[in-house]
């Protein structure tokens, strides 16, 4: 289901997804099975691969690369009741940022520009720009070097 997306130009989407209320750059793709909530912004030139989860009060900045069954998290606490958009954390992922598959990102984190996570992290903590990070919890392991 695809309601109220506000799309660039020569978005790619695979179905079936399920987009909400969301906005997606210029030249993105987005891989089957994925779901994008509630304002949520993907940048220019990002390629959001196959069974992601991207809820409510993720940014994901330009050039990024999300590699499949991503989750990303917004309420680090969560309930059964009593959930509202308070609730809901803020997490930023900045600029050519890649992120390897079946990793999770729990909320109020910020991934630095230019970072790599590892597949199958767990990111606890803010990723400083230009990182290479793994494990869980995620911890840098060394800068990159000049892009």
């Amino acid at each position: 289901m695809i309601r109220n997306v506000k799309m660039g130009k020569n978005v790619v989407i695979y179905d079936p997804v399920n987009l909400y209320d969301c906005i997606i750059g210029n030249n993105t793709k987005i891989g089957v099975g994925t779901e994008i909530g509630k304002n949520v912004i993907i940048g220019e030139n990002c390629k959001i691969q196959a069974q992601c989860f991207i809820p409510q009060g993720v940014v994901i900045l330009h050039n990024c690369m999300i590699a499949p069954c991503v989750c990303f998290t917004n309420d680090k606490y969560p309930a059964v009741s009593g959930w509202n958009d308070e609730r809901v954390g803020k997490t930023i992922v900045e600029e050519d940022v890649s992120i390897g598959a079946n990793s999770t990102i729990l909320p109020n984190i910020i991934i630095g520009k230019g970072s790599l996570i590892g597949a199958g992290s767990i990111v606890t903590k803010d990723i400083p720009p230009n990182s290479i990070a793994y494990g869980n919890p995620c911890r840098v392991i060394k800068k990159r070097g000049k892009q």
